[in-house]
């Protein structure tokens, strides 16, 4: 094996693959996808690589997705933007706010491509991706029949949609379609974003702001390897959280719709005293306790048993059980990150 994945996840782990192939177009991607099966082996099809973390070496066929290109079509109350898969998200960003099209400042500087942002349904600063998906585009690899799901269609979740279940094998997204009113309502329920007016902010100061606090809090992949959010925000039924809140009443919480309550992952992760805590090359960020990062030329081995070690000091503080955000990638394909690190 002497093809190198390090360039190809922004955790930069040093594992590789039997084959990396460059996919420009949808036909492409399925014909490399239908000659790798035909041979019997397993494929991965990969973005930016900024939401893995490569366990092994890969015994496959990792295929590329860049699929290009930013359509936008406009309408009396709302633009229409479709975007290739391989786009980069924040360039997406910056693209529809030089438009004056706004929408999508609070996901400024979301690491990772277009096709990525349903799969995890990308969320920050009290914004979603599903609040203004139309459509996703795919592939059915087995015939190269175009598909396209609506938003319901993909059943979105916390940080989950079809894409990680029903559709995770057999489609490939190949394009995105967003619907962006024109009559915009800041959300400045977060962070900095609460010291702006609702009034009179504009929605290029909300993206400078949300830049602001994701270069000051979380580190670049150029200079300390990461996925970003390593874990996910947990959430928990109102009981167990006034219970918690007995205890730790100036907990961060975040109420959800059906009841349930969404605490702060990295919160929770700083109170157990963990921020720079290390496993070989690996650390917890000391700005962001929810970011694990490559220090110095981390395995795979490290990353995982310091995931370990945080899930394991905040179970044992607070009975809450983290979950990794990021998709562990074995020698054969994804695994379950929960059970590896449990």
């Amino acid at each position: 094996m002497n093809n190198s994945l390090k360039p190809y996840n922004t955790f930069g782990i040093d594992k590789r693959a039997q084959q990396i192939v460059t996919a420009p177009t949808a036909k492409a991607l399925a014909e490399a996808w239908q000659q790798a099966h035909a041979a019997s082996q397993t494929v991965l099809i990969l973005g930016e690589g900024s939401n893995v973390l490569f366990l092994d070496d890969f015994n496959g066929t990792v295929i590329l997705n860049r699929i290009m290109g930013i359509q936008v079509e406009e309408q009396p109350d709302a633009w229409l933007i479709h975007a290739g898969a391989g786009e980069n998200w924040h360039r997406l960003v910056e693209f529809t706010l030089d438009r004056n099209i706004a929408g999508l400042e609070n996901l400024a500087l979301i690491p990772g491509c277009a096709g990525s942002s349903p799969i995890q349904n990308i969320g920050a600063y009290g914004v979603e991706f599903k609040q203004f998906c139309l459509y996703v585009d795919c592939i059915d690899l087995h015939s190269g029949e175009q598909v396209r799901l609506g938003n319901s269609d993909c059943r979105f979740g916390y940080r989950d949609s079809i894409f990680k279940h029903d559709y995770q094998d057999r489609y490939a997204i190949t394009g995105i379609g967003l619907r962006l009113p024109k009559q915009w309502s800041p959300v400045l329920t977060y962070g900095d974003l609460t010291r702006l007016s609702p009034d009179t902010v504009t929605p290029r100061q909300v993206f400078d702001a949300v830049c602001h606090m994701r270069r000051t809090k979380l580190p670049d992949p150029k200079e300390y390897g990461n996925a970003g959010s390593f874990f996910k925000n947990p959430v928990i039924t109102a009981e167990e959280a006034s219970a918690l809140f007995i205890h730790y009443p100036d907990a961060p919480r975040y109420p959800q719709i059906d009841g349930q309550v969404k605490l702060a992952a990295g919160w929770l992760i700083d109170r157990c005293d963990m921020k720079g805590h290390r496993v070989g090359g690996a650390a917890v960020h000391r700005q962001q306790a929810l970011v694990l990062i490559n220090e110095h030329d981390a395995t795979s081995e490290d990353v995982v048993k310091l995931a370990h070690e945080v899930r394991q000091r905040v179970g044992e503080k607070f009975n809450v059980w983290l979950e990794p955000e990021v998709r562990f990638i074995g020698a054969m394909g994804e695994v379950n990150a929960v059970e590896t690190i449990a």
